[in-house]
């Protein structure tokens, strides 16, 4: 993993700080994992507007990704490691035994050539295997964790992400999750072991306000620049601080706890995240 700053022969080159792709092995994608992915521009099936500040940025195709690892007991070698558009992690494709391909979320460390395998029993405690809390020893770094058994994976999937399993009590394990909460899970629940690919990922700076038009971001209009129509932080004579920060509807933002104290995952959560 490395990052490269440029050298500022143009003004949006300047700050620019890039990726250098030492992991990616091909930049050709297999087609048979391929979708279309097609751009709404924040609107809905009305063709209302929705959700501010998206539209434009260059064209994707979607990569499916393999959340479940329920291929149990049939290894896999590592063909490429792969660029996704759609996340920050990258991905790696597998070809397993019979033949049969699949992308997964690569795991920092993964190789091309490497043999993986995801499954309940004699699954060695290695990267980018996937198995049951039950089975993985105590202290482990992991990733792509699931909530509910089946699920597929939905927490620690981004890049240079991780959590940590740290206590088994009964049919619930203890983890601390990347936000710094920590959180009972069922120990039939898959995991992978290591850390989510590209953590280098924080350190880039875009450089320019286009490359974000690229990635379909549009430009964002600050709250207390708005008429007291258009948001409760808008108006004022001159420049009018707007008061207590707060969303479009009136919650207050930045600490107000929005969380019901009656939600029925309250009970799994031991720590909160840290504010």
């Amino acid at each position: 993993m490395s990052v490269k700053k440029l050298k500022p022969i143009t003004p949006g080159q300047r700050f620019r700080v890039v990726n250098g792709y030492d992991a990616i092995t091909t930049d050709k994608p297999e087609k048979s994992l391929l979708a279309p992915k097609k751009r709404s521009g924040g609107r809905n099936s009305q063709g209302k507007m929705t959700m501010r500040y998206i539209g434009g940025g260059h064209k994707k195709r979607y990569r499916i990704i393999d959340f479940k690892r329920n291929k149990a007991g049939v290894s896999a070698e590592v063909m490429s490691i792969e660029y996704d558009p759609n996340r920050t992690a990258f991905i790696a494709l597998l070809k397993y035994e019979d033949g049969e391909k699949r992308y997964i979320i690569a795991q920092n460390g993964l190789q091309v050539g490497q043999n993986v395998i995801s499954g309940q029993e004699n699954v060695p405690t290695e990267i980018g295997n996937t198995m049951p809390l039950s089975k993985i020893p105590l202290g482990t770094i992991i990733s792509c964790v699931e909530l509910r058994p089946g699920q597929g994976a939905v927490m620690a999937r981004s890049a240079g992400a991780f959590a940590q399993l740290m206590a088994r009590d009964g049919k619930f394990a203890t983890i601390k999750l990347p936000s710094g909460e920590t959180r009972l899970v069922l120990v039939s629940c898959m995991a992978t072991i290591g850390v989510v690919s590209n953590s280098d990922h924080q350190l880039l700076v875009s450089g320019k306000a286009g490359r974000s038009r690229w990635l379909g971001r549009r430009p964002r209009t600050r709250p207390v620049v708005m008429n007291p129509v258009d948001h409760p932080m808008g108006g004022g004579e001159g420049r009018a601080s707007g008061g207590h920060p707060r969303s479009r509807k009136g919650l207050p933002a930045k600490g107000y706890r929005t969380r019901s104290k009656t939600k029925a995952s309250n009970k799994y959560i031991v720590e909160r995240r840290k504010k």
